[in-house]
């Protein structure tokens, strides 16, 4: 069910970040026609998703997993009202930034039976619920690895040159934003409930194994083209509802957050080498504040529930098991749709904030 879901944000700050660097202003202050305008100066063609839930539009619909989203109460306030495999009850990040840049409403899978050839030169998702940067994660939960997720990457490429020739095509994929979204599942459906990787690596050493991870990745990406990249921190997954029932805990497991924070720093340590030897212009993208600060002081956003989420109980379903609850009566002044994933409301503050913070570092 992709507890990773929380990194959903990702695809927010992609866009924004776009923008935002270009302009080296506060984005508030700017209107779309103006977020449009700069993207357009800057060459961004388009964006390239891969992750988990945070960045899952519904490409696990199509392959049999119960790491889905795709019914009721899922999709509840979306577009149509339907479900379409997005774990909340609307868009995702992606989806604000999709429409912030002039694009459609939403991002749509790589997978998706709708995706129209048009929809190619947008971007895509490639992202898999329940995935990670290791890949066994991935098959922990019968999902795609970003090994895989890279794999359709060149079947997207091999597609747009059909579509629009060779040379326009290379273009297109240079000046994408490559985004990547996922870690949160890494630790809490791999190291902590599955003894293969705990039993051989300590946490700080699977941290480590992770970065690895993500450096064979983005040295892939960059082989295929990419030469943007945008990297999405983990969560404060100590705040999960579902974590604090399990751990039988009131507020937010200050353990787990650690766990989350250094990682980051792992994360945002590698940028800057890939950065380095790469050439490669890249964002790291710093959820776990966003996130944190919405939980601490909710009246600033105007939520009134940080503890449970809207589905069900709110304390432990996600996925398959908040199948048919019931939801609370207003979602917007929830943190949390289910026990894991934020609402749509979440998803938007954050790539708001983000906008906000990001400097100018993609240009």
């Amino acid at each position: 069910m992709g507890l990773l879901g929380m990194t959903m944000m990702i695809r927010v700050t992609v866009a924004l970040i776009v923008l935002l660097s270009v302009m080296g202003v506060n984005v508030k202050a700017m209107g779309i026609a103006q977020l449009r305008q700069a993207a357009a100066k800057n060459n961004v063609t388009c964006i390239l998703v891969f992750g988990d839930s945070s960045v899952d539009p519904g490409n696990n619909n199509r392959i049999v997993t119960p790491n889905k989203g795709n019914f009721p109460p899922y999709g509840k306030d979306f577009l149509n009202g339907l479900p379409s495999g997005r774990f909340t009850n609307g868009r995702l990040p992606t989806d604000f930034i999709a429409e912030a840049l002039g694009y459609e409403k939403i991002i749509r899978g790589f997978l998706e039976p709708q995706l129209k050839k048009e929809d190619l030169l947008h971007g895509v998702s490639f992202a898999s619920a329940g995935s990670g940067y290791d890949d066994l994660t991935a098959n922990l939960s019968v999902v795609f690895s970003v090994s895989q997720q890279l794999n359709y990457l060149r079947h997207y490429k091999i597609h747009l040159r059909q579509l629009v020739g060779e040379k326009k095509a290379d273009e297109i994929i240079t000046n994408a934003i490559f985004l990547l979204s996922m870690g949160t599942n890494d630790f809490l459906q791999n190291y902590y409930v599955e003894p293969t990787r705990s039993s051989n690596f300590t946490v700080e050493e699977y941290q480590h194994y992770l970065i690895s991870c993500m450096d064979r990745d983005i040295r892939e990406m960059h082989r295929v083209g990419a030469r943007r990249v945008v990297v999405v921190g983990v969560p404060p997954f100590g705040c999960f509802p579902l974590m604090k029932t399990l751990r039988d805990e009131t507020k937010c497991d200050n353990d787990l957050n650690q766990v989350a924070l250094s990682f980051n720093s792992k994360i945002k340590e590698k940028l800057a080498s890939l950065k380095a030897s790469l050439g490669m212009k890249n964002t790291y993208v710093d959820i776990y504040n966003v996130i944190l600060t919405a939980i601490q002081y909710p009246e600033r956003y105007g939520f009134t529930e940080t503890i449970k989420g809207c589905c069900g109980s709110g304390t432990i379903e996600y996925g398959d098991t908040c199948k048919g609850m019931s939801t609370c009566a207003d979602p917007t002044k929830y943190v949390y749709w289910d026990a894991v994933h934020p609402t749509e409301t979440m998803y938007k503050i954050i790539a708001d904030e983000a906008l906000n913070s990001l400097g100018d570092t993609m240009f």
